[in-house]
């Protein structure tokens, strides 16, 4: 069976994750839909990271193992074609080798956090952006960030249902930088913790609002412990924006 590549856009505002969970409606569960329309069969589709309920994605990646051979350009629009009305799009469609995987043979997985820092709520990116009314100090939250970046126990920020076979993850960037009235905060790293992101972000969030300094954040890394944790920041402002493979 040929496997294709997709790479996917979505706001996840209405769904309860990419994964297809009973009753509740998922991105994964759209695109699996879409397909059956094209072809009569189940066909799973099998995303390189699960994102939360909420979670937004610029350029998630998926494979699919498909019982026929489609022009990669024609696969693209007939599932776009069959998901009208949700807020999903298949950018691009690309044949692969059956040795790729879209979640084990990533290299880096990016992930972007916006909040809004400024006194008036969001009208336009309502649902896209952490609204934060109280001024944060985003080079106190870069700087404090750094700490976070390397080979470390997660353990602090990582939540109680991730099943993870160790908490144990490099970081490789974790980048704070305030563009006006937003505040961007970057993590690469090759994979993350389930809700990893978004409790760092709530953690950042404390030392910008001056209440946790760099080494509060330092002592909650070395605890190890779920409740040193700063809250967790919500899911509407992280975004997936890319993930990488070597190249096939």
């Amino acid at each position: 069976m040929p496997r294709y590549k997709l790479t996917i856009e979505y706001d996840g505002t209405a769904f309860a994750g990419w994964q297809v969970q009973d009753n509740q409606p998922s991105i994964q569960g759209v695109i699996e839909a879409a397909i059956q329309q094209i072809h009569g069969v189940h066909c799973t589709v099998q995303g390189a990271g699960r994102t939360d309920a909420g979670v937004h994605a610029l350029a998630q990646v998926a494979h699919v193992d498909l019982p026929k051979s489609w022009d990669p350009f024609v696969l693209r629009n007939a599932i776009n074609g069959n998901m009208r009305g949700h807020r999903i799009a298949v950018l691009a469609a690309e044949e692969v080798g059956e040795d790729f995987h879209a979640r084990f043979s990533a290299t880096e997985r990016r992930y972007l956090y916006r909040i809004l820092n400024r006194r008036a709520p969001p009208a336009l990116d309502w649902n896209k952006v952490w609204h934060v009314p109280v001024d944060l100090d985003a080079g106190s939250m870069h700087e404090a960030a750094q700490v976070l970046v390397g080979k470390h126990d997660f353990s602090t920020f990582r939540a109680a249902s991730c099943q993870a076979q160790s908490p144990i993850k490099t970081l490789d960037i974790l980048k704070v930088s305030r563009f006006g009235e937003e505040i961007e905060i970057e993590a690469v790293a090759r994979s993350f913790l389930h809700h990893q992101v978004r409790s760092m972000v709530g953690t950042l969030k404390q030392v910008g609002e001056g209440k946790w300094t760099a080494r509060d954040v330092e002592k909650a890394l070395q605890a190890r412990d779920r409740s040193a944790c700063g809250p967790v920041a919500p899911s509407d402002g992280l975004y997936l924006v890319s993930v990488s493979y070597l190249e096939r």
